[in-house]
């Protein structure tokens, strides 16, 4: 059986050093600005990104919203040092698994996820994992890559060959569906033909 977190691993350690400007980086960079967007409209003093890779997203929220507290998690080492180069002491960064995320109940108002969430083997685990660490009201946002259908049923009958980590990729009505085991309020929408933004409420 095929360990996506070690291919997980394994790939974004070797992406880390260009990640934030090479083609495979340009989805997620993509996804950025719209996050921000919805983020300006939550309360947002603990904010936490799971996946933060190169921490790009999280430079961005404290350039945005200086009054937040930011905490980032990725399961790539390499990742994680770009990450630090780049934040400096400022920002809490953690190696970890998004199934066990090493924080306390209720610790955070935001959960963000950018472009993550298609890397994870046990979706339900991590959602469970992402509604504990969120205070009563928090929030999770999360942006997603997506694909028409037939091009997506054809991607995840494929993807088991791929060594890059990648899961599944879902639809809309799917990744609304697996946020409401854990969610309510949730909502997902697509902002381009490749890219899906959702959000629920814990």
């Amino acid at each position: 059986m095929q360990d996506y977190k070690e291919n997980s691993r394994r790939a974004f350690d070797r992406q880390a050093p260009t990640y934030d400007t090479a083609s495979f980086g340009s989805h997620a960079r993509g996804l950025y600005p719209i996050l921000l967007s919805q983020l300006a409209q939550l309360p947002r003093r603990r904010v936490l990104d799971v996946g933060c890779g190169t921490g790009e997203l999280l430079r961005m929220v404290g350039e945005r919203f200086p009054e937040t507290t930011r905490t980032g998690l990725d399961l790539s080492a390499e990742m994680l040092s770009m990450a630090r180069h780049k934040l400096g002491e400022g920002v809490e960064l953690v190696r970890g698994d998004a199934e066990r995320l090493p924080f306390a109940d209720g610790a955070f108002d935001v959960v963000l996820c950018c472009d993550s969430f298609h890397h994870y083997p046990n979706p339900r685990a991590v959602l469970a994992q992402f509604a504990r660490v969120l205070q009563p009201g928090g929030i999770l946002l999360l942006g997603e890559c997506t694909s028409p259908a037939g091009v997506r049923t054809v991607t995840n009958l494929l993807l088991p060959l791929s060594r890059e980590g990648d899961v599944r990729i879902y639809s809309a009505r799917e990744l609304e569906e697996l946020l409401s085991t854990a969610f309510h309020g949730v909502e997902c929408r697509r902002v381009s033909p490749t890219a899906l933004v959702a959000w629920g409420v814990k």
